[in-house]
């Protein structure tokens, strides 16, 4: 560290200066901006979830307000207008801030008022993307991915400019936010960010043609029960150089989805068992944070979380407490689901595997198939839902 430019101690050139406010654009000043705003909250009533850090909650008699932080990027719902508005009279009188009323657009995100609730979509983030990488007027597809890859002499040539590429995936990461569909297709993408080839270069051109063709595509979010229900799958052996499997998951609360993962496994599972097992381990180490968020918000699950798995025998591992000889290789943390069944926490069920609707999170499919399993997540555009399978099954 050395003093700035200009402003040079001639008596102490070798002393550093002592920072006594934090000025906006220094890497410290969001995490400073948030301590103070919190801090204020905090003197208010208000206490930090800790199920989420960005999340802050105040009751007060039958009241309650939620505030959601993101740097200086704000938002403000509760249960009574009269309280709010005395929050925000107090915030102005506090800091320099602007209220913007209703919610419409926030981090790229677009919230649309339908008849039966919210939809949410990224919309103008997608076609600024389209922009970036030159593509607005590219022909569209049907599927993000292949279901198998043609190659060519030129196939495995690597790509020159890493910075296109990885610009390009990095803002398709962000997209994923209320796109599901595009998760498995950026998960592999984002595997080769190192050393990307020719050949993934054209498969990161085939998703964007995908989303030029699904601009409008986005999360309903619409009234219904609170029950909480989620879905794991696996595809064994997805990749063919680590021979590693990949774990998809989904989580819905009601009929709202609300949390997916699509991760390669940290280890390479000896049988399809044993990767559903890990799968389902990873599904209910979420499904217990979404459990104790929606305590927080007063939404008390009394009976057993319900987790659906298309393998019979990692099933089977799941609920029998026993020790196999065939599940020594399986780490200790994997038996925490056992845990979580035996607490009466969660309770694992079987689903068909042509109903799995995590099988979007493993694998390149068909178009049909694609289709079929973007219904069952209930992606749909603001007015007109994709055709497909019936949503209630």
């Amino acid at each position: 560290m050395k003093q700035p430019a200009g402003f040079t101690d001639s008596q102490f050139p070798n002393h550093i200066c002592l920072l006594k406010k934090a000025i906006y654009g220094l890497k410290q000043a969001p995490r400073q901006w948030l301590s103070t705003f919190s801090s204020y909250l905090h003197q208010y009533g208000f206490h930090t979830s800790s199920a989420d850090p960005s999340l802050l909650m105040f009751q007060h008699n039958s009241d309650q307000i939620y505030i959601l932080i993101y740097v200086d990027d704000i938002l403000i719902t509760g249960n009574s207008p009269n309280a709010i508005d005395k929050l925000l009279a107090a915030l102005q009188n506090q800091f320099s801030i602007q209220n913007l009323g209703r919610l419409h657009h926030f981090l790229g995100l677009t919230v649309t008022y339908t008849p039966n609730g919210l939809h949410l979509d990224q919309s103008m983030y997608a076609a600024t993307l389209l922009r970036r990488a030159a593509m607005e007027n590219c022909k569209p597809l049907l599927t993000p991915l292949p279901t198998k890859f043609v190659t060519h002499s030129t196939s495995e040539i690597p790509y020159d400019n890493l910075e296109h590429y990885r610009q390009l995936t990095g803002a398709l990461q962000y997209l994923t936010i209320t796109r599901p569909d595009l998760s498995y297709a950026v998960n592999f993408l984002c595997q080769h960010m190192h050393t990307p080839l020719q050949l993934h270069y054209k498969l990161l051109k085939r998703v964007l043609r995908y989303v030029k063709g699904t601009l409008s595509l986005g999360l309903p979010i619409t009234p219904s029960n609170l029950e909480l229900q989620g879905f794991a799958d696996s595809d064994w052996a997805t990749d063919p150089i680590t021979r590693r499997s990949v774990t998809g998951y989904c989580a819905f609360l009601g009929t709202t989805l609300i949390s997916w993962i699509v991760k390669k496994q940290t280890f390479v599972a000896r049988s399809s068992t044993e990767a559903e097992y890990r799968a389902l381990s990873t599904a209910a180490c979420d499904l217990i944070r979404l459990r104790r968020l929606l305590s927080k918000f007063q939404v008390q699950s009394v009976e057993p979380t319900i987790l659906y798995c298309d393998n019979i025998s990692a099933l089977a591992l799941a609920n029998n407490p026993v020790f196999h000889a065939r599940t020594k290789n399986i780490e200790i943390d994997f038996h925490f689901i056992r845990d979580c069944i035996r607490n009466r926490h969660l309770e694992v069920q079987h689903i068909c595997s042509t109903e799995q609707p995590a099988d979007l999170f493993t694998k390149a499919l068909s178009a049909q198939r694609h289709l079929y399993l973007c219904n069952k997540l209930t992606l749909q555009t603001a007015t007109v839902s994709l055709r497909g399978a019936d949503k209630e099954s």
